[in-house]
């Protein structure tokens, strides 16, 4: 038995493995006959689950390498999910915590966290708070925030200071207040509030807007104390309460609500409340009973709260007295971004903008004193008294005790005294480039009020008025050319209206005066002596004097002492002039950039500049940075604007001069060089332009042309930039591109380019030689040329021919190199067309190809999807009798475990029952390779093979 076992271990090694793999057992006869039993049928699925786990060890076990990559294959998976997670977690990190916006020593408290809750139980804790809501990443918040710890150190014992974190999205600021900008200052004074601040972001504004809140009311018990209340700037409202029979009168916490109204409303705080508790103050602005409320106002009536009317609450004071108030002069205070501010204010008419520097915490304001003044006095047309006695307050003038501020009816004026009739003469010595001068240059000018029909006392203005006298010598230099009536040495007189007024007209008498002879040309040689003027061709260099030479009238008004500038009464200005002035005040610490930009220097030492801006004349005048912004220079620069021919000139904004090499062929003209290059020297054709004007570029070529034919002694060929340099009114253009010649010594006459003509070289040249040839002397002189003149005359206009000649030829030679070269570009362009159409022949014929390549890919492309199906399906195929012939060697390794074990079995049994012979070493029917062989095996009987049967089919069907 011993020897058997070990016989039968030892020759079937291999199938006992397999079969210990199988079985889990040493293949023992009970144990290996229970495994053969058939399973019962509800336990056949779990069968079939064994047996595929059985197969796949197996599977495992034959062939590692699949085991190995499946493993690495689940590596890499739970790798890259790994590595997906990491990622989203990065996107959604969560913010980081906030930190603390304020340092540790300052004295805001500062809840970075938003703690909202905390914010409103310490408001109803204190008396007057302010809330400051930020954003850390903001950088006004960031600016601001130097200007509220500066605001808080000086308030800190009377005014709580607390920053609140409103972009912590985990805070209850930001889940219960959506700003739409930060920051955002709060105000609150006990329960009133919210009352936000949008004033300027300064230290000195915020603690100015806070003291507002804290003292909204201003307690008057003098006299002197009242004045300064009524006299200010602002509007006032007058509360009159009896403190004498309650601490607290009826309608006063009313009274004390409505002034936080106002702030509330109106963060400028415009509108100041005043409290009177004395009897008699309060006769004075005619409050008889307590809490009556006065509105004061200047000029118009002021009035008293109609509680018959309204209801007496705070918001009806408060709208009240909106409504009704009166401004002498506001504050400007743009935020610096877009905005219509400014626009919206010019549209209201002429605009006097005063930049001052200004401190809300100072005491005095001596400045802003003087404008009250200037204002009151241009603003008071009916002389009142109690505005009278106001402005004496205002200059610290001793005057009487005051009675009442109750208005009186106002005065009568005194009527005007009529003019009479008699004429206003001045004489008038005219300057030596003007073409009248050549035959008189003495004209005796009368100005008559009296014209039409019109009778004397029907027009009231002074006599003799300097502005008169203006206005026809501007007439007659528009009109002197009536007086061409050849060589005389006689006195022409003529009668004209004034082009600038309908009533008046006046009388101009010419005559030629010895220059030797006239004394009193003598004492004023300096001022009207100029050198004579040679007229002569193109060719000779012309130069004219400069403006300071030039007698105008406006000009040299110390020739006319008889004219008092002062005696014009400044008082009521505004109700005697069609252009009345809005007078705007800017803090010039806070927004100078804006005065730079309307003509103040940058590099002023004091800054303090003065401006007057007329959008509906598109002018502006400025106030001459020398002089210091004071009452008297403010009442004269008023004053000049408001007349009617305003001695005023014209702001001009320019960019800087370029000073260009000379051999530049174009000069570049500015505002500061206009008159130097354009009305002193030789003639000059002049090019507007813009560098928004896309059709201006165009010409630069030809005017270069044109700068290179003419001679740059004689001509100057230059051009402006209008969008940035500004020029006097007569010398704009209303359409871009646009020329203008100016001819040389004839400056008056000069010349605008027709528009209907193209701007070429040829077009410009016939142009410039038609308007440059000057008049003939002999037309202008009384004696007739001489021979020598004439002869000089021919010689000169011999070689303006001769110059003009050469030009001509070189400009056709020009032309001839120019066709040419048009001959070899039109056999360029042949020969390039001949070329393109050869390309284009080759392009259609490629492109033919490329279409019957395209059709041919797709072909292949889709020969080769269905090559590939075909070959997936062959995959398929092979794939399945790859997995049968793997089941079927499984199936004969089980069949050659059950034969043998059966075998085994049968030997057993035949031992049993009787001693068999030993058998043969070699059997007469040898059995196949790799089966197993027991000693004593027999067939398996019937039952058997129906159970191996059985099996089969089972394992098939699996």
């Amino acid at each position: 038995m011993s020897e058997c076992g070990g016989r039968g271990g030892g020759g079937s090694s291999s199938s006992n493995d397999d079969a210990e793999d199988e079985g889990g057992g040493g293949g023992g006869g009970p144990a290996g006959s229970d495994s053969l039993s058939p399973a019962p049928a509800g336990e056949s699925s779990a069968g079939r689950l064994r047996r595929g786990l059985r197969g796949a060890s197996l599977m495992a076990r034959r062939r590692p390498e699949l085991l190995c990559g499946a493993v690495a294959l689940g590596c890499a998976l739970l790798l890259a999910l790994k590595f997906t997670c990491s990622r989203a977690k990065d996107v959604i990190i969560p913010a980081k915590p906030p930190v603390s916006f304020f340092s540790s020593r300052s004295p805001v408290l500062d809840l970075f966290q938003g703690q909202l809750d905390y914010a409103e139980n310490i408001r109803h804790d204190s008396e007057v708070i302010l809330l400051f809501f930020y954003a850390p990443w903001c950088g006004q918040s960031i600016a601001a925030r130097a200007e509220i710890e500066q605001a808080a150190s000086r308030l800190s014992d009377q005014v709580l200071f607390v920053a609140i974190n409103c972009w912590w999205n985990q805070g209850k600021c930001r889940k219960q207040k959506h700003f739409f900008y930060f920051p955002v200052i709060y105000l609150y004074h006990r329960s009133f509030g919210p009352i936000e601040y949008k004033g300027p972001m300064s230290a000195v504004y915020i603690e100015k807007f806070v003291r507002r809140v804290m003292k909204p009311l201003l307690y008057i018990p003098s006299q002197s104390e009242l004045l300064d209340f009524l006299s200010d700037y602002e509007p006032g409202v007058l509360g009159y309460f009896d403190f004498s029979g309650s601490p607290q009168p009826p309608g006063y916490l009313t009274f004390f609500t409505s002034a936080l109204h106002s702030l509330k409303k109106d963060y400028l705080g415009t509108i100041r409340f005043g409290v009177i508790t004395n009897k008699h103050l309060a006769k004075l602005v005619s409050l008889v009973h307590s809490g009556s409320v006065y509105l004061h106002r200047h000029f118009n009536t002021s009035l008293v709260f109609p509680r018959e009317i309204m209801n007496y609450t705070a918001e009806n004071i408060y709208k009240w007295a909106l409504e009704n108030r009166e401004m002498l002069f506001r504050w400007l205070r743009p935020h610096g971004g877009k905005s219509l501010l400014m626009n919206n204010e010019l549209k209201k008419g002429p605009a006097l903008f005063l930049f001052i520097p200004f401190n809300p915490l100072a005491e005095s304001h001596p400045l802003i004193d003087e404008i009250t003044e200037v204002a009151l006095e241009y603003n008071n047309c009916h002389g009142d008294q109690v505005v009278e006695r106001l402005l004496q307050h205002l200059r610290r003038v001793d005057a009487p005790a005051l009675e009442s501020l109750a208005l009186a009816p106002p005065a009568q004026l005194p009527d005007t005294p009529l003019i009479t009739a008699s004429p206003c003469c001045n004489t008038v010595v005219l300057p030596q480039w003007h073409s009248f001068s050549r035959t008189h240059n003495v004209c005796e000018l009368c100005v008559n009020q009296t014209a039409g029909g019109i009778k004397p006392s029907s027009v009231s203005m002074p006599q003799c008025s300097f502005f008169e006298m203006a206005a026809a010598l501007d007439s007659f230099y528009l009109k002197e050319q009536t007086f061409y009536h050849g060589a005389s040495d006689s006195i022409e007189c003529s009668n004209f209206l004034t082009s600038y007024s309908p009533f008046s007209y006046y009388t101009a008498c010419c005559r030629t005066i010895n220059r030797g002879v006239a004394g009193f040309l003598d004492s004023e040689q300096d001022v009207f002596e100029a050198p004579a003027v040679a007229f002569s061709s193109l060719e000779k260099k012309c130069e004219v004097d400069a403006p300071s030479s030039v007698p105008h009238i406006e000009e040299n008004r110390y020739l006319f002492p008889e004219v008092d500038m002062t005696s014009t009464n400044f008082t009521g200005l505004s109700c005697r002039t069609n252009k009345t002035l809005n007078i705007y005040l800017l803090d010039s610490n806070l927004f100078w950039l804006y005065a730079e930009r309307l003509g103040a220097p940058s590099s002023a030492l004091v800054k303090e500049f003065a401006t007057i801006v007329d959008v509906k004349e598109e002018s502006h005048y400025i106030l001459d940075p020398k002089q210091a912004l004071m009452k008297f220079t403010l009442e004269s620069f008023i004053q000049n604007f408001s007349v009617l021919y305003s001695p005023l000139k014209r702001h001009l904004i320019g960019s800087e001069s370029a000073q260009f090499p000379s051999q530049h062929l174009i000069t570049e003209v500015t505002t500061d060089t206009f008159w130097e290059v354009v009305l002193q020297k030789q003639d000059v054709l002049l090019l507007y332009y813009a560098q928004w004007c896309g059709f201006c570029p165009s010409l630069n070529h030809v005017f270069i042309q044109l700068a290179r034919l003419l001679p740059m002694d004689t001509f100057t060929v230059a051009r402006i930039d209008v969008s940035q340099n500004d020029l006097p009114w007569e010398f704009m253009v209303d359409r871009l591109p646009t020329v203008m010649f100016f001819p040389c010594n004839r400056k008056d006459l000069s010349v605008k380019y027709p528009e209907d003509l193209p701007i070429t070289l040829p077009n410009l040249l016939r142009f410039i030689l038609h308007y440059s040839n000057p008049v003939s002397p002999w037309n202008m002189v009384a004696d007739p040329p001489t021979k020598e003149c004439l002869q000089s005359e021919a010689v000169a206009q011999q070689g303006h021919i001769s110059h003009l000649e050469r030009e001509i030829q070189k400009l056709r030679a020009e032309i001839s190199s120019l066709q040419r070269a048009q001959g070899q570009v039109e056999f360029r362009l042949s020969s390039a067309r001949r070329d393109e159409h050869r390309l284009r022949r080759q392009q259609q014929a490629l492109e033919e190809q490329h279409r019957l390549l395209q059709q041919h890919s797709e072909q292949l492309q889709a020969l080769y999807q269905q090559k590939t199906r075909e070959l997936e399906a062959l995959a398929r195929k092979l794939q399945e009798l790859a997995d049968a012939s793997e089941n079927l060697l499984t199936e004969n390794t089980w069949l050659k475990i059950l034969v043998a074990t059966m075998e085994r079995k049968l030997e057993g049994k035949d031992g049993a029952e009787s001693p068999a012979p030993p058998r043969e070493a070699h059997p007469e029917h040898p059995e196949p390779s790799g089966t197993p062989h027991l000693p004593g095996s027999t067939p398996p009987p019937s039952n058997i093979s129906s159970v191996l049967a059985s099996e089969r089919s089972d394992n098939r069907t699996d």
